[in-house]
């Protein structure tokens, strides 16, 4: 069958399912699936494949009621028992961000993540479980619920808990917990992802992540494998009044951010004057490319037939995309007018 040929079947499929919302994707996304058949891939890797794309579309679908509803990802170890005055803590953080609002997502299993959800209650709750040979389902706070999922993979689990999620506290854990730690930095630090509140939560008087935070900033920083102002990406927070304050200041005045073009928008829930948006041009002139600055600019075409937050006001620049540490220390200033 001639490429032509496919082209034909898959517009007619696409007719014949009467899917027409993002026509474009949905058709590519069908010919990389019939590209992997036809590149006579391995049967591992299509199984691969094929369970992914199933378990997301599942998990999308999960997702779906609650996409304008703000959500917070509590990470942290399984084995954390009820005695424990970490998980206590963690119980009391997830409460307070269930009143102010939040809903509270964690990994739907035993330990902190169980913490998280006794804390937020079932119905402010979003489970997204791996499976395993040795957690075979849910904690009993979110089995059964609508709003949760199971999943094969890791990496799709991860991909759901941090693509839904506007803020993360991470609680200390061991491999699977840092492993969820530092991909969210890594994100953040690459761009690959919006910026976003971190906290680290430690109890008082038990540096677990105050030490992690000390070898950051005494080994990687002086040896140039990170940036200092990487430094400004996470919160290392040792309270939950401490914790859930870091998370709400963070979207006191920034709301969110889309590329436009070549311009990086950063809508806010309140107005700037003149002087203060000086005041940002005078500190934060180093991320605009060449003589460009920070200037107020109307919603655009795209973001009006999206529907994309058309009332925020809007600040605009042309981001150099190499430091999103000093876009975070730009949204703490903002922050603070």
């Amino acid at each position: 069958m001639t490429d032509g040929e496919v082209e034909t079947l898959l517009d007619r499929l696409l007719d014949e399912s009467k899917i027409s919302h993002d026509r474009r994707i949905a058709k590519d996304l069908l010919r990389s699936a019939l590209d992997i058949g036809r590149d006579s891939t391995s049967t591992l890797n299509l199984k691969i494949a094929s369970s992914a794309i199933a378990e997301m579309r599942e998990a999308f679908a999960m997702f779906a009621p609650f996409v304008d509803r703000k959500k917070v990802t509590i990470f942290g170890s399984a084995r954390t028992t009820k005695d424990d005055p970490l998980y206590r803590q963690t119980e009391a953080v997830a409460a307070k961000l269930a009143q102010n609002g939040w809903m509270v997502m964690t990994g739907a299993g035993p330990g902190i993540m169980e913490a998280g959800m006794s804390g937020a209650g079932r119905e402010m709750s979003i489970g997204v479980s791996i499976r395993l040979p040795f957690e075979t389902s849910a904690n009993p706070i979110i089995a059964g619920d609508e709003k949760y999922v199971a999943m094969k993979y890791f990496f799709t689990r991860k991909l759901m808990l941090v693509k839904e999620s506007h803020a993360f506290i991470c609680m200390p854990g061991g491999f699977g917990t840092l492993d969820e730690m530092f991909e969210l930095l890594t994100l953040s630090q690459t761009g690959k992802g919006n910026p976003v509140p971190i906290v680290i939560l430690d109890l008082p008087g038990d540096p677990f992540w105050e030490n992690l935070d000390a070898f950051i900033r005494e080994t990687l920083v002086p040896r140039k494998l990170v940036s200092a102002q990487d430094l400004a990406l996470y919160k290392v927070c040792n309270s939950v009044d401490q914790a859930v304050l870091e998370i709400d200041n963070f979207y006191s005045n920034f709301h969110s951010m889309r590329y436009v073009g070549k311009k990086l928008v950063l809508r806010l829930n309140k107005t700037l004057t003149k002087s203060q948006i000086d005041d940002l041009n005078a500190s934060f002139g180093d991320i605009c490319v060449g003589e460009s600055h920070l200037e107020v600019v109307k919603t655009s075409r795209q973001e009006i037939d999206d529907n994309d937050n058309p009332d925020k006001f809007r600040l605009a620049l042309q981001f150099a995309r190499r430091d999103f540490g000093r876009l975070r220390q730009l949204i703490d200033a903002i922050n603070r007018f």
